[in-house]
């Protein structure tokens, strides 16, 4: 148990060091984004509640305008959900091709697409992506490949070029970022399997924000993402707290490895995985119930437009070495508690 102990600290000690890295490694390297952050003040509030027993585990959340949809994990994901904006369900879409985990979801091309990455086990030899037509749910599974073993991923980001970007759930590392080798788009996905290629890697710091199904160790977990409607809005969210990041050429991988992000604190939610934009540019974030209650989904207005704030450029400006360092000096110290809980709380949920 010493030892286990021993190997937990130094790995997070050696995951906060990576976070100090400077954030200005290019696309296509190994470089870290610091999660030095400015935060923000703006506040969440309930937009509705769902009420259908099928949503217990939601953990992908699209957004239209008129109307949202939602798909759970493990177990409950092989339908997705059509709600108005109020949550009431409209319909059910099957998903075309029996999936293993679905962590999250995108909308681009007029499709949805169903992120099937999810390995808690670390032992899936193709993780898959899944097109599905919003009217009828006709589609069709395409496998991707990481180049260096089995990771569990519960974030897609698709932008305006309409390159998808994995970026893994990580334990006892920065989180990767990959992409399909080769600039691949998605409509030039075939049934693969097809190589991805890891440009990059993200790690936070531990907070202080509630709502998390284990204590602190949720702030560092990365469970969902979404990339707004005009492609130059990255957000990337834990159990705690989303990161928004400005992306105003469209590059998810530049402005995740390069640029300082804009932090948010979430509502305390049981077990929140989903975030999604609107067209108009707020942000709405769901969770799991987590044996309790079916949470309501939360929005955030004008999400967009809180990284075009002027402190957003001062806080990047101003975040130098010093600045990151202190980050991870008041890190380390939680963050060895928060990986051991991660690391137990993760064992025993090995299903989802």
């Amino acid at each position: 148990m010493r030892s286990r102990l021993g190997l937990l600290a130094l790995a997070v000690i050696g995951s906060a060091l990576a976070t100090a890295a400077p954030a200005g490694a290019a696309p296509g390297s190994s470089g870290s984004a610091g999660s030095g952050s400015a935060v923000s003040d703006a506040r969440f509030e309930t937009l509705c509640t769902p009420t259908d027993p099928g949503l217990t585990e939601l953990s992908g959340l699209v957004s239209t305008g008129d109307r949202m949809y939602a798909v759970g994990d493990s177990g409950t994901d092989d339908s997705v959900w059509v709600l108005d904006n109020q949550c009431r369900v409209t319909g059910t879409l099957p998903v075309p091709r029996t999936p293993v985990d679905v962590e999250d979801m995108a909308y681009s091309g007029g499709r949805l697409w169903l992120a099937d990455i999810g390995d808690n086990s670390s032992v899936r030899p193709h993780v898959s992506l899944t097109d599905m037509d919003p009217g009828t749910g006709a589609g069709a599974m395409h496998l991707l490949t990481y180049p260096d073993g089995p990771h569990n991923a519960e974030t897609l980001l698709v932008g305006r070029d309409g390159r998808p970007v994995i970026v893994t759930k990580e334990v006892l590392a920065a989180s990767g970022i990959y992409r399909p080798a080769g600039g691949t788009t998605l409509d030039q996905l075939g049934p693969g399997p097809a190589p991805l290629q890891r440009v990059g890697q993200i790690a936070f710091a531990p907070t202080d924000t509630p709502g998390s199904p284990m204590p602190v160790a949720g702030s560092i977990l990365v469970t969902g993402g979404a990339v707004s409607a005009d492609g130059r809005v990255v957000a990337v969210r834990t159990y705690t707290d989303v990161y928004l990041y400005a992306a105003p050429d469209g590059d998810i991988a530049a402005a995740l490895t390069r640029t300082t992000p804009i932090r948010v604190p979430m509502p305390n939610q049981p077990q929140g995985e989903a975030i999604a934009f609107t067209p108009n540019g707020d942000l709405l974030s769901a969770s799991e119930a987590n044996g309790g209650p079916l949470p309501p989904i939360q929005i955030l207005r004008g999400a967009t437009g809180l990284v075009d704030l002027p402190e957003v450029t001062v806080a990047a400006a101003q975040s130098g070495s010093s600045g990151r360092g202190a980050v991870v000096a008041a890190g380390v110290g939680t963050g060895i508690a928060a990986t051991v809980g991660a690391a137990a709380w993760l064992g025993v949920r090995s299903r989802r």
